[in-house]
């Protein structure tokens, strides 16, 4: 016996405790046990003093028995571990390694078979070895290698340990420092050839006497293995690398109807065009798309994406097809505009503010939703911009004006002709209405059809919403804050004057303003901040200065206004001040001297009033002449305009500087600062006035960081 138990003396209780075979069971038969084998002739090996509670004699276990040994140690033996066989590593294995376990398999599986039919183990064993052309003794480790194991995990043990790689292991020869320095130079955006890499890092790596320098497909095979593929092309690609490893989403259209959905972007056409101005220029088109069968619904073009053509091009839709409950874009400016998504809590450019006017989207009833920037995939308008790029742009009627999809990519004919604006808009409506009429598109929703067919058969079957005329009057116009003059209430806005005599009632407190940013003299409709709409304010044209037509047909204007504003007054106030002189002549004399004692009468002494003090003579000017009045005269008209001046500049400074102290409280109270309650008050009644209102507007057209809440 190679171990031993991990008791190794026992008293004689504790012998009858453990009730050991080959001992007996008494106490009178233990000692006679000891006795009759002689235990206390060898002190030193059999015997000690017990050092427990009462004294007493304790004997090694070495002296017991042999049955009683045995129990001993195999209680004292760890219960062997289970094995776990990893089909998943078996799995992994090459087809060569996997069809060897097999044979072996099938080997054992005969060497039982014969077993079964009365043969020896080893009879058995050398039938299937001369059959099978192996050595006996191969069948007899292949049984060594399954001990212990159920028949179905056979297979996996049986697979050859060459077959099997292990992946985190490095080869001897590479050493770890060669390797980073190699993962260094190899794995950057610069993206440099291997062998380049190499080469340098076997410099550095001799400067340094770095010992075990791999060949170069050594190094390179060794880096492929420890280096994941992906993270090689996110070292060397960086993000947009990293974003190709990944497929893209697939998204189901079919849950969707016709116009429930639109995404909308920008697009710039490789072709030079010459616009009205004689510049030449890209055009950049604006589309809308509907998301479900990929129709193009509406578009305009003009030389940058600004927020007037895609209000335009919003407007063309919503006026030909109805509302959509959904639209997605980009973050770009032109769709991130304030007369669009004003009041989008989404919106992730220009200020959000809390008072800020609702855009066409937000009245409309339309849920926004913004695409990841960059992300082309993310809006399907994209791939018609693909479509679009190589039918219109490419257009044999703009030979000569394709300019190429990049620096590097011009045509030999580059430059040699530009095409007039109104050709090419020709000659794009043509391409969309063709891109949307081509049949056989291969999309779920499309299924072989055009993605006008595609898009008329849900349209029809399925309820749109179609905008009123009062939505097509607030939504699809732009908007502006303004502040009518604080005097006569007339609007000054883009160089034009726009009047109406409602503007008068809200002379000096501001009004928003929709507008055809297109047609700026088809007047403003004027709303209050809280979306009332107050009536129409016409352009003022500029007349001539001797134009006496348009003079009398203002006199004529101002007579009419004040007949029907001396109307209105006699309607508000019917009595005039006759009546009331007439009243008060009525009245007794009682009645008209009746007056309530509330101002007590100072008397200073009945008997000695104090004199009042007389005033002095003046004496007389002497008399001017015509030449020191003149003078006079100038000097004070020039003293007065001064003191204007002075007064003015004085007003607007001060002006100025209780606007700087209101904005230095709100930045506090911005920052969680209290503010004493004088200015605190102060403050309240300061942001409700005029004054404050003006600045703020002053401020914002000028750019500047205010806080007007």
């Amino acid at each position: 016996m190679s171990g031993g138990p991990s008791q190794e003396w026992w008293s004689v209780p504790e012998l009858l405790d453990a009730a050991l075979p080959g001992l007996p069971s008494s106490r009178r038969g233990v000692d006679k046990l000891i006795a009759r084998e002689a235990w206390q002739a060898d002190a030193e090996r059999a015997r000690r003093r017990s050092r427990g509670h009462g004294g007493g004699w304790e004997y090694h276990w070495t002296m017991l028995p042999e049955r009683a040994r045995v129990r001993l140690v195999k209680a004292a033996t760890p219960a062997p571990v289970a094995r776990v066989v990893d089909h998943a590593a078996f799995d992994a294995l090459t087809e060569t390694a996997k069809q060897k376990a097999r044979d072996r398999m099938a080997a054992l599986q005969a060497v039982l078979a014969a077993e079964a039919a009365g043969q020896t183990r080893n009879t058995a064993v050398d039938l299937v070895a001369d059959v099978q052309r192996v050595a006996p003794r191969s069948i007899w480790n292949w049984f060594r290698m399954v001990r212990g194991l159920d028949l179905p995990d056979w297979l996996p043990a049986l697979a050859p340990q060459r077959g099997k790689r292990s992946t985190g292991s490095r080869c001897a020869y590479v050493s770890d420092a060669f390797m980073d320095l190699l993962k260094a130079d190899y794995l950057r955006l610069e993206a440099p050839s291997f062998t380049s890499a190499y080469r340098r890092t076997v410099a550095i790596a001799t400067a340094q006497r770095i010992n075990s320098i791999p060949a170069e497909h050594q190094a390179r095979r060794t880096l492929h293995r420890d280096v994941p593929k992906v993270t090689q092309i996110f070292k060397r690609e960086g993000l947009a690398g990293l974003s190709r490893c990944y497929p893209p989403q697939i998204r189901d259209r079919s849950s969707l109807t016709a116009l429930e959905a639109v995404n909308a972007d920008c697009h710039r056409f490789d072709v030079f065009v010459r616009w009205p101005d004689g510049k030449i220029e890209r055009p950049q088109m604006v589309t809308f798309q509907d998301v479900y069968s990929g129709k193009l619904l509406s578009w305009r073009v003009d030389r940058t994406p600004n927020k007037v053509m895609v209000m335009a091009a919003w407007a063309d839709l919503t006026r030909t097809w109805g509302i959509p409950k959904h639209c997605l874009f980009d973050n770009g400016r032109e769709f991130a505009n304030r007369w669009l998504t004003g009041g989008a809590a989404t919106r992730f450019r220009f200020r959000v503010r809390e008072d800020e006017p609702l855009g066409a989207l937000s009245l409309m009833g339309v849920k926004i939703h913004w695409a990841t920037p960059g992300h082309g995939q993310a809006k399907p308008v994209e791939r018609a911009f693909g479509d679009l790029s190589e039918d219109v742009a490419k257009d044999p009627r703009f030979a000569g004006a394709y300019v190429g999809r990049g620096p590097d990519a011009k045509p030999e004919n580059y430059g040699q002709l530009a095409v007039d604006l109104d050709e090419f808009v020709a000659v794009l409506e043509q391409g969309v209405e063709a891109h949307n009429a081509r049949a056989g598109r291969t999309s779920p929703t499309c299924n072989g059809r055009s993605f006008d067919e595609t898009f008329a058969s849900s349209y029809q079957a399925d309820g749109v919403t179609k905008a009123s005329p009062e939505q097509l009057r607030t939504c699809l116009m732009a908007f502006q804050e303004l502040t009518p003059h604080s005097d006569h209430g007339r609007i000054r806005f883009q160089g034009n004057h726009y009047y109406s005599p409602f503007l008068f009632n809200h002379a000096g407190k501001k009004v928003v303003a929709r507008f055809d940013p297109e047609n700026l003299h088809a007047g403003l409709e004027i709303y209050t901040a809280k979306g009332e709409h107050l009536g129409h304010a016409p352009v003022q044209e500029a007349e001539g200065f001797f134009d006496m037509e348009a003079a009398k047909e203002t006199s004529r204007e101002r007579r009419r206004i004040k007949k029907a504003q001396k109307a209105l007054a006699d309607q508000l106030s019917p009595l005039g001040v006759d009546d009331v002189a007439s009243a008060l002549r009525k009245l007794s004399p009682e009645q008209a001297t009746r007056v309530d004692a509330r101002v007590v009468e100072g008397r200073f002494g009945d008997r000695n009033p104090i004199p009042l003090p007389q005033p002095r003579p003046q004496p007389e000017a002497p008399a001017q002449t015509p030449e020191e009045k003149a003078r006079h005269s100038a000097f004070v008209a020039n003293f007065h305009e001064a003191r204007e001046v002075r007064e003015s500049r004085r007003d607007d400074e001060a002006a100025a500087e209780r606007f700087a102290h209101a904005q230095a409280l709100l930045r506090q109270l911005q920052d969680g600062h209290e503010i004493p309650a004088g200015e605190a008050e102060w403050l309240r009644g300061y942001r409700t006035s005029n004054e404050f209102a003006s600045r703020v507007l002053r401020a914002e057209m000028s750019g500047d960081d205010v806080i007007a809440k």
